[in-house]
C-alpha cells in the first residue's frame, strides 16, 4: 500500500488523517486510511462504489465514530461526535442529495439554525442582505428570496455550498458534486470551486469521474476496497492510470462492439404529445422506432422532454396523444405495471424515488416486479429463500458492494444502487429496455462492466433506448442516435457523427427537422 506523498514541516496541512479505521457488520470501510488536506487546494478522493470515500468524510463530519486512527485539523488533534462539533472547526459537507427544506426560501435555508434575529423576530432582510454579500463574493448566483421548490438542482447545491460558508467552512467536502448536474451545471461549478480555492478555501472533491479529477484536482488519493492506494499530483496523472490504481487492473475506457443485427420494430412511437405535471407540452409530436437488436440513444441538454418521454413509455405519465407500441402490443394508455408485462424495462433516471423502496432490503427490492410470480410465488404463496438466491446472484453478477441480501437498499451507495436496479431491470429479459442515466453515479469498473452488459443485450435481441446526459456515452453505445430539442427531434444521426454537430443540434443549432 502507498502512502500519501511526504509533505515537509513547512507545509500548511488544513487536515490530517492518520491510519482511520471503520467497520460495520461483515464490512470493512475503511481500513486503516491514511489523508492529508493542504491549505487552498482542491484534492480529489478517488475510488469505486463502495471503495470507502463518503464513509471516511462522514468520519470526518462527525457523522461516524473511527474505530482506530487519529484526525488533525489545522495541527490540533480533534474528535467530532457530531456535525456540529465539525461545523464549528471550520469544515462543512455538501452531501450528494441535498438536505433542503423545499417550502422555505434560498434565504431561509441558509440561516437555519443560526439565523440573524432583530429582537425576538428572524431579520429576514439582514439574511437575504448576507446572502447576496456571500453569493457575489463566490460567484454563487442564486435569488435569496426564491422558495427551493422553485430553483433547479444546480441552483440547490449552490445553496448548500453557501450554507457551509455562512458557517463559517474553510475546509468544504463536496461529496459527488456533479452527479445530479447538467454538463453547463458542472463547469459552473468548476468555476465556484476555483472561485473559493482563490479565497484560501481547500476543497476535498469526492467524485468517481476520471476527466473531473484531471480538471480541477491539485493532488489525488486513490481508494481501493477501504484502502489507501496512492497520492499522486494531476501532473503525470491519466485516465488510465488513475482507472487501473481504482479498480486494480487495467479498464477499457471505450466501448468495444460489433455491428448491429437488427431485427423487426419492437418500439414503434408515433405523433406523440406528453404534458409534464403543470400542464405544459414537454413532449411534441415526437415519432420514431427502436428494432431489435439496436441501441438508440436520445441526446439532448436537460430539461428538453427526456424525463416526458420516458416516464409516458414507461407507463408513469399520461399520454395526452399519440401511441405507443411494444412488439405489436398497444400501451399507449398501460398503468407501469402492464407497461412491464408487455416486456417494457426501465432503468429510471432516479434510482431512489423511481427504482427502490429505500427501506426494503435488496432482496425485497429484487423482486419488486415479480413476487407474486414463479420462481418467487406459487399458488399465492410468497416464498423468501428464492428471492434471498435470486438476489445473492444479481449480488455476486452485477458486484453489488455494501451488504448481502437482507441489507437495506438504502444502507448501499448511490454507485450500489444504481447497480442494483440495473441488475433488476436487465435480469427480468425485457424485450424493450430504457435505460435512463444508467451510468449515473458509477465507477469507471462498474461503467466497462454496465456496458458491456447493454451491448450483450442489445445482440441478444434486446431493443435499448439509451436516454444520457453523458454525450460520450450516446456516441460509443448508440447505433442510432436521435437528438430531442424543446420536445422534439431534431436530427438523427449514426454512431459515427462528430460530438460539435450533436452538441449543435442539442443546443437548437442548424436546421431543425420536425419529428
Amino acid at each position: 500500500m502507498a502512502n500519501p506523498d511526504p509533505v515537509s514541516q513547512t507545509e500548511d496541512l488544513v487536515l490530517e488523517m492518520r491510519g482511520i479505521r471503520k467497520e460495520f457488520p461483515g464490512v470493512v470501510a475503511n481500513d486503516e486510511v491514511s489523508f492529508e488536506v493542504r491549505r487552498g487546494e482542491v484534492h480529489a478522493l478517488l475510488g469505486e462504489n463502495g471503495a470507502g470515500k463518503s464513509t471516511l468524510m462522514n468520519i470526518l463530519y462527525g457523522l461516524y465514530k473511527p474505530d482506530g486512527g487519529e484526525i488533525r485539523v489545522n495541527g490540533k488533534p480533534v474528535s467530532f461526535s457530531s456535525a456540529r462539533e465539525a461545523i464549528q472547526a471550520g469544515i462543512g459537507m455538501v452531501h450528494q442529495h441535498f438536505m433542503l427544506i423545499p417550502v422555505m426560501t434560498v434565504a431561509e435555508n441558509i440561516v437555519l439554525g443560526i439565523e440573524p434575529s432583530k429582537g425576538f423576530l428572524l431579520d429576514e432582510s439582514g439574511a437575504e442582505q448576507r446572502v447576496r454579500e456571500l453569493s457575489q463574493q463566490y460567484g454563487l448566483a442564486v435569488d435569496p428570496g426564491a422558495l427551493v421548490s422553485d430553483i433547479t438542482v444546480g441552483q440547490e447545491q449552490r445553496v448548500e455550498i453557501l450554507k457551509a460558508l455562512y458557517r463559517g467552512a474553510d475546509l468544504l467536502i463536496l461529496d459527488e458534486p456533479t452527479a445530479v448536474l447538467t454538463p453547463q451545471e458542472a463547469t459552473e461549478l468548476f468555476q465556484i470551486i476555483r472561485s473559493l480555492q482563490a479565497d484560501g478555501k481547500s476543497i476535498i472533491f469526492i467524485t468517481h469521474k476520471l476527466n473531473e479529477v484531471l480538471e480541477i484536482a491539485d493532488r489525488i488519493t486513490v481508494l481501493r476496497r477501504g484502502k489507501t492506494i496512492e497520492t499522486a499530483p494531476r501532473a503525470g496523472a491519466t485516465e488510465a492510470s488513475l482507472a487501473r490504481a481504482m479498480v486494480g487492473r487495467e479498464v477499457l475506457l471505450r466501448v468495444e462492439k460489433g455491428a448491429s443485427d437488427v431485427g423487426d420494430v419492437l418500439l414503434d412511437v408515433k405523433d406523440l404529445h406528453v404534458l409534464d405535471d403543470r400542464g405544459i407540452e414537454k413532449v411534441r409530436g415526437v415519432s420514431f422506432t427502436v428494432h431489435a437488436g439496436e441501441i438508440v440513444g436520445i441526446a439532448g441538454v436537460d430539461g428538453n422532454g427526456q424525463s416526458e418521454l420516458i416516464d409516458a413509455l414507461a407507463g408513469l405519465q399520461k399520454v395526452q396523444q399519440g401511441t405507443i407500441t411494444v412488439d405489436g402490443r398497444d400501451i399507449s394508455e398501460a398503468t407501469p405495471r402492464q407497461a412491464l408485462d408487455a416486456g417494457v424495462g426501465h432503468i429510471p433516471e432516479d434510482r431512489q424515488r423511481r427504482g427502490l423502496v429505500l427501506e426494503f432490503s435488496i432482496s425485497e427490492n429484487v423482486a419488486l416486479h415479480d413476487y407474486a410470480s414463479p420462481p418467487d410465488a406459487r399458488w399465492g404463496w410468497i416464498f423468501p429463500g428464492r428471492m434471498v438466491e435470486h438476489a445473492k446472484r444479481l449480488i455476486k453478477d452485477f458486484d453489488v458492494r455494501g451488504g448481502g441480501p437482507f441489507t437495506r437498499a438504502g444502507g448501499l451507495s448511490g454507485g450500489n444502487q444504481q447497480k442494483l436496479v440495473a441488475a433488476r431491470e436487465i435480469d427480468r429479459d425485457p424485450k424493450f429496455l430504457i435505460a435512463a442515466q444508467p451510468t449515473r453515479g458509477l465507477d469507471v469498473g462498474a461503467i466497462e462492466y454496465l456496458h458491456r452488459r447493454l451491448v450483450s443485450e442489445r445482440d441478444e435481441g434486446r431493443a435499448i433506448l439509451l436516454v444520457s446526459l453523458e454525450l460520450e456515452e450516446i456516441l460509443s453505445l448508440s447505433d442510432r442516435i436521435l437528438v430531442l430539442y424543446e420536445g422534439r427531434i431534431v436530427g438523427e444521426h449514426t454512431s459515427d457523427v462528430s460530438e460539435e454537430e450533436i452538441g449543435l443540434k442539442m443546443l437548437g443549432g442548424k436546421e431543425k427537422t420536425a419529428a
